[in-house]
């Protein structure tokens, strides 16, 4: 037996601890029911409920959601076109999102596919100091798809 300053109250019957409980007007609460004997404490169990809700709201807030941006590029994309895409990318990994490049082909461009892997390879490698390749490039369709995730300070 546990009384609520966390002084032990040594061993003794549950319907002693139970009327000791009621006359400070708190709950008995089972610890550690396996043990031998059973570990009771005093406690207000309203009061530790919203203790408990409280610390996993606390724990919820502190936790970060990763969201996945995704840059979309072309076969013929133009150097000045690619640097605008690799600025777009640097500010999501610096927010520490991760970053989905796709090459998309059409028509007559899926003809050249792995000829334009290059470009992916290239807006990796201007990233490089920032993110890390997560998922290497890979042919989805009509597409070429690479993940990258910032890399960790």
């Amino acid at each position: 037996m546990v009384g609520e300053d966390g002084e032990q109250l040594g061993i003794m019957s549950a319907a002693d601890a139970l009327k000791l409980a009621q006359e400070r007007e708190l709950d008995l609460v089972k610890i550690a029911p396996r043990a031998k004997p059973p570990v009771c404490k005093i406690i207000d169990y309203g009061k530790y409920r919203y203790e408990q809700v409280r610390k996993q709201k606390e724990a919820r807030k502190k936790q970060k959601i990763v969201e996945l941006k995704e840059v979309r590029l072309s076969p013929n994309i133009d150097v000045n076109d690619m640097n605008t895409k690799v600025t777009a990318a640097r500010k999501f990994l610096e927010k520490g999102n991760k970053v989905k490049a796709t090459l998309r082909f059409r028509g007559r461009e899926m003809a050249h596919m792995q000829a334009s892997r290059h470009i992916l390879e290239e807006f990796a490698q201007k990233v490089e100091d920032l993110a890390a390749i997560d998922k290497p490039i890979k042919q989805e369709g009509r597409t070429l798809t690479c993940v990258l995730s910032p890399k960790k300070n």
